[in-house]
């Protein structure tokens, strides 16, 4: 029994090490029985596009790529610098395409890498692209090392209206473990 103890409190402090907004209690979200789902995203490396592949996978959704036109540089300091002049700034960079009908998706799991302690300015075009009042809004964010910090905080300041899960997902690089009993926990039984 001892022994059962000792592992179970090794297993919640791993939890907590690797996501720790899902160590913590949230209310629960009331996913609807075949709910329509879109996973959108926005990725500058690859992490939070693997993340957002297994999240459809897992809940048969269907991937959006949130994509600016005028692409980020290769390099990745040049990319910090600008994307940290692109916050300071308030700055909404052009999105390549949209959502055809987003009307049409019940859930929508909105994905991004923090970048300075916030959501990615591509994300931040996208949530004011689409009115999503009362879609059930599921953040899930990548990081190498920044955590959460205020990336849910400002994704639900910016989705005005939206019954936004407080149950996120938030991971360390594109590392999946978790994600399948983070989507039990929100109801996706797949």
């Amino acid at each position: 029994m001892k022994k059962f103890l000792s592992f179970t409190a090794i297993l919640a402090a791993l939890t907590a090490f690797i996501n720790p907004a899902y160590a913590e209690e949230k209310k629960e979200m009331t996913i609807p029985e075949n709910a329509k789902v879109l996973v959108a995203y926005y990725s500058w490396s690859g992490n939070t596009k693997e993340v957002a592949e297994a999240i459809a996978e897992k809940t048969n959704g269907t991937l959006f790529r949130i994509e600016t036109v005028k692409a980020y540089p290769e390099e990745y300091r040049a990319t910090t610098e600008q994307a940290k002049k692109e916050i300071n700034d308030g700055y909404r960079p052009e999105l390549k395409d949209k959502v055809a009908d987003i009307a049409q998706y019940d859930v929508i799991f909105i994905g991004s890498p923090n970048w300075w302690g916030t959501i990615a300015p591509a994300v931040s075009t996208f949530l004011s692209s689409y009115d999503l009042k009362g879609k059930k809004v599921i953040p899930f964010i990548t990081h190498g090392g920044g955590g959460v910090q205020n990336t849910v905080k400002d994704l639900t300041a910016q989705c005005t209206g939206c019954d936004v899960a407080e149950n996120s997902w938030v991971g360390y690089s594109s590392r999946t473990l978790g994600i399948s009993g983070w989507l039990e926990d929100l109801g996706f039984n797949k």
